[in-house]
């Protein structure tokens, strides 16, 4: 679904992408990275919003610079900041974007709005105004335009942010169903929503992909660097709720050894790699 060789994207002398490499296929794939990595660059790409300055690029089987239009009737995407027109009602958006998105008979098209409202849990507010919806409403109900027409491939940024823990349920069940039969994206500084909802995970870091597997292989980086403690030891650690310190690395005397978690096996790839070093490219 996704071929991506050598992607650079410049915006300045800054270089958002710098040779970026990554495949990915059926199932969900996490973008995992810290802020300014390339993340929303990168799912902009993927949805043709942007145009890669350099490397070659295939979605779908086609080329994003000859196929674009037929790429975009087969995806949907949800980007940070979607622009909500705040005086119409929920129905009345999708409805919107589902004409964008050539959806031309009436009754089938209301009856795909109707659908997608109703995977995302908002057919109780159908009516109600955008601005009147809480951010977590919001944020559900650009998940449920990106999903009119049934998408081969989806792209999601911060699809969960705003979203409270009953919400965070809900949806983590549809993009696991989503996942069975086509290929989703989504992009997370939240290495919780990596360790619940990806197949895959592929670790970004100043625009390069620095490693890329499953979420099992990356908290398998860090098997016997993790370590619990009374004693604080420089590096990376950090206090828990019981009065502990977790850290990575060298331990102090005294510590025991603690199991890995994906964040541990993230957090030392960040620590440990460069800017120009790809640990592995992803495949999917």
């Amino acid at each position: 679904m996704i071929e991506a060789v050598g992607l650079v994207k410049t915006y300045g002398r800054d270089r958002a992408l710098d040779g970026l490499t990554l495949t990915a296929g059926k199932g969900v794939t996490g973008l995992l990275g810290p802020n300014g990595a390339g993340k929303s660059t990168l799912v902009r790409v993927l949805a043709t919003v942007l145009a890669p300055d350099e490397g070659e690029l295939r979605l779908l089987g086609r080329d994003p610079a000859a196929g674009r239009l037929e790429i975009r009737r087969r995806l949907g995407y949800l980007p940070q900041d979607l622009g909500f027109q705040r005086g119409v009602t929920v129905f009345e958006f999708v409805d919107y974007v589902a004409i964008l998105k050539e959806m031309t008979h009436r009754r089938s098209r209301h009856d795909e709005v109707r659908r997608v409202i109703e995977e995302v849990g908002l057919t109780s507010v159908g009516g109600r105004r955008v601005r009147t919806l809480s951010g977590g409403m919001r944020r559900r109900l650009g998940i449920a335009q990106a999903l009119l027409g049934e998408p081969e491939l989806i792209l999601l940024d911060e699809p969960a942010a705003g979203l409270d823990p009953e919400q965070r349920l809900l949806f983590g069940e549809l993009v696991a169903r989503l996942g069975q039969d086509r290929t989703v994206v989504l992009s997370t500084h939240q290495t919780d929503d990596v360790a619940a909802l990806c197949d895959r995970v592929a670790v970004l870091k100043a625009g390069r992909c620095v490693f890329a597997g499953a979420p099992r292989e990356l908290r398998a980086l860090a098997e016997g660097q993790v370590w619990v403690s009374a004693e604080k030891a420089a590096g990376t650690s950090r206090r828990t709720g019981d009065g502990l310190y977790r850290g990575l690395g060298p331990a102090p005397r005294n510590a025991r050894p603690a199991d890995p978690t994906l964040e541990d096996g993230y957090l030392l790839l960040l620590t440990t790699t460069t800017n120009t070093t790809d640990i592995t490219e992803a495949s999917a």
